[in-house]
């Protein structure tokens, strides 16, 4: 459910129009729903109700600091992937005693923060960074809390892009090698490892990986703890899907994912830690556009909209699908055409939905995105010089900007051109030598004139007679 809804005529977030939003912010934008970002983490942690439980947002699906903020006043920790979300998370109000440090390639720069930040852990990945881990901890006189991040070999079923379990895959450490990274650990002053890591992938719409990986994970702990190692917690990761084709049975309900986890680590007597992101995020954002024109082609009809790949790259990256809704409600039984939705980037991966039936859309009118909060905005770019979109945050009737426009000049504004190819003036005359053109010169020419002029004693002028 989200709160993305007609009224009067129009789509709504919340309580404010979006087309509202679009005269005042212009196009495109993102619009987040405090509302629903609410209501699923609510959802969720009810899921999980009975465990000692602790949720940490993915911040890679979504790291506005708005968006963090709004989970972390709710009780969300954050699970991060590299520095700079580190330091968004700690800027959003997350404590950093609720936050898990993941990633398969932490820099030891980036250990060194987690540790000076006193993250709640880090999750290790690989035997040369457990070593790492131990030198840069000991380094700055603390001493890491880690977890094992193991790789289950499950398939979850997903895109192959977003599978993070399957033994090919770059991420943690074969399931079968933790006993011999955990003896290790332990001739390791500045690590004290107490608990295994697995994820599996995202936007999972089954719960058999689920069911796979987890019943790995609990055996695998049964015989790390008979070997006598210390297991307090057990991070779950995250990769729960959502329906982007607005069918709510096309994906596991929290509910349903709960009772799994329940029924395998029920009797678990440590901590669970969850790293959802797409599950609270996805369904609470949309990307705003306009179409700019609808172009008849030989064989099909394209609407041409102002956002673009670089705005919302998942349908070229993924083929993935969204929804597309005009923000003026059609009427009762439109009759609805086949159209190609595309953006202006020159590359015809540029394209959103092929052959979408779609009301009547014409040059002007606003269509959104749906289900765009996760992997939207958090994934743009600045491609062909387009300035990034807009962020809004909703809250009942109030609308706040939690991420401006920049400017085109701001895109390049920390870029230079070599001293060697001269300094660039007005006009394109170059600081070296280049010869200026024609009229620059006469313009020069003249004025040397007029001081001579000057310096000649001037005759006397004639007065004028009525």
């Amino acid at each position: 459910m989200d709160h993305f809804r007609y009224r009067d005529g129009e789509l709504y977030a919340e309580d404010v129009p979006l087309s509202r939003l679009a005269r005042r912010h212009g196009t495109p934008f993102y619009c987040y729903s405090s509302a629903t970002l609410e209501r699923h983490y609510r959802v969720f942690a009810e899921a999980l109700k009975g465990l000692d439980a602790t949720i940490c947002f993915a911040v890679k699906a979504n790291s506005n600091i708005g968006v963090l903020a709004t989970l972390a006043r709710l009780g969300a920790g954050a699970d991060v992937v590299s520095g700079g979300e580190l330091a968004r998370a700690i800027a959003a109000g997350v404590p950093p005693s609720r936050i898990v440090f993941s990633g398969v390639g932490k820099s030891r720069e980036e250990m060194a923060a987690a540790l000076r930040a006193g993250v709640m852990q880090i999750n290790v990945e690989s035997e040369p960074e457990l070593i790492a881990l131990d030198q840069v901890a000991r380094s700055t006189g603390r001493r890491a809390t880690a977890s094992l991040r193991i790789n289950p070999d499950v398939d979850a079923r997903t895109h192959h892009k977003i599978t993070t379990g399957r033994s090919e895959n770059k991420f943690g450490v074969e399931w079968t090698q933790a006993h011999r990274l955990y003896h290790l650990s332990k001739t390791l002053p500045g690590v004290r490892m107490i608990g295994i890591a697995i994820h599996i992938g995202s936007q999972i719409l089954d719960l058999t990986p689920f069911r796979d990986a987890f019943v790995r994970a609990r055996d695998l702990v049964s015989m790390l703890r008979s070997d006598g190692h210390i297991i307090e917690r057990i991070d779950l990761g995250g990769g729960l899907g959502i329906p982007y084709d607005g069918r709510a049975t096309s994906a596991p309900s929290p509910a349903e994912y709960g009772a799994l986890v329940k029924e395998v680590f029920g009797g678990f007597d440590g901590r669970l830690i969850f790293e959802p992101g797409r599950v609270l995020v996805g369904n609470a954002g949309v990307l705003v556009a306009r179409v700019l024109y609808v172009k008849e082609g030989a064989t099909r009809t394209f609407v041409v909209v102002d956002a673009a790949m670089n705005d919302l790259i998942r349908p070229a990256l993924y083929d993935a699908f969204h929804a597309i809704w005009p923000v003026a409600e059609p009427p009762a039984g439109v009759n609805t055409r086949e159209v190609d939705v595309v953006g202006p980037i020159c590359e015809t991966g540029d394209t959103f939905a092929t052959g979408r039936a779609l009301p009547p859309l014409k040059e002007g009118d606003l269509v959104v995105f749906r289900t765009a909060g996760a992997y939207g905005a958090v994934m743009s770019s600045a491609y062909n010089t387009r300035p990034p979109a807009a962020e809004v945050l909703v809250k009942g009737a109030q609308a706040e900007t939690v991420k401006r426009r920049r400017s085109t000049a701001a895109l390049f504004a920390d870029e230079s051109v070599p001293a060697w190819l001269g300094r660039p003036r007005k006009g394109g005359t170059e600081k070296n030598g280049t010869k200026k053109p024609a009229k620059n010169r006469e313009k020069k020419t003249a004025k040397k004139t007029m001081a001579r002029g000057r310096t000649k004693k001037s005759a006397p002028r004639r007065r004028r007679t009525r």
